[in-house]
């Protein structure tokens, strides 16, 4: 897959930051450079397994086989957030963080997703902020578009603020979108992005993934 550079995927990136500090200074909701999942028809058994996977009450406390598992992951999760604190993300205590890092953690694995392709996706969508809105409504750290909660949650798009339920949504969707994708990520990408098919979404997130892979 070809990976273009920052400047090629997002020509405005400049001016768009620049709305993003204005945003931050008057206490507004932070504008996201990012484009939207489209609304499709869902069948009945699909919008009922996917409203059964967002409104599950499971509190998102990983389960591991084996001590070396969880091992794995508590120095993964040091390992990220030694580097979100390098990115001065909007995540800014060690609590928020680790909080932030577990559930992204628990639903990823819950659904089937790479870690470090959610990451890079939330790196391009939002730059890990919470109340980061799109041009086109798009809400959260996953721009979880509000007609998710129409479709499939309880119609309120402000708890796509929330980092447990943004977090979870948005991997739901993507997990959704590889399944009618056939696993095929620049499609599902591209799907999740609202621009199927062109290559600038999906490259900008793979080229992100690669600031987030782990393997010690």
């Amino acid at each position: 897959m070809r990976l273009q550079g920052a400047a090629q995927v997002f020509p405005h990136r400049r001016s768009v930051l620049t709305v993003l500090g204005a945003s931050a200074l008057l206490g507004l909701p932070a504008l996201a450079h990012a484009g939207a999942q489209i609304e499709e028809p869902l069948a009945d058994a699909v919008r009922n397994a996917l409203s059964a996977a967002v409104g599950s009450g499971e509190p998102p406390e990983p389960v591991f086989a084996n001590t070396e598992n969880r091992l794995h992951y508590l120095r993964w999760k040091v390992e990220m957030n030694t580097r979100l604190v390098a990115r001065k993300s909007d995540l800014k205590t060690l609590q928020h963080r680790d909080e932030f890092l577990q559930t992204l953690w628990y639903n990823c694995k819950r659904a089937r997703l790479d870690v470090a392709m959610v990451l890079g996706l939330i790196q391009v969508e939002s730059n890990f902020r919470q109340f980061a809105v799109s041009s086109a409504g798009a809400r959260g750290y996953m721009q979880v578009m509000p007609f998710w909660t129409r479709s499939i949650g309880d119609g309120n798009a402000n708890t796509l603020f929330q980092m447990k339920l943004n977090l979870r949504f948005g991997c739901v969707i993507l997990r959704h979108y590889l399944n009618l994708d056939r696993e095929d990520q620049f499609l599902a990408l591209g799907r999740y992005n609202g621009s199927r098919g062109k290559p600038a979404y999906p490259d900008a997130v793979q080229g992100a993934r690669r600031r987030w892979e782990f393997s010690a």
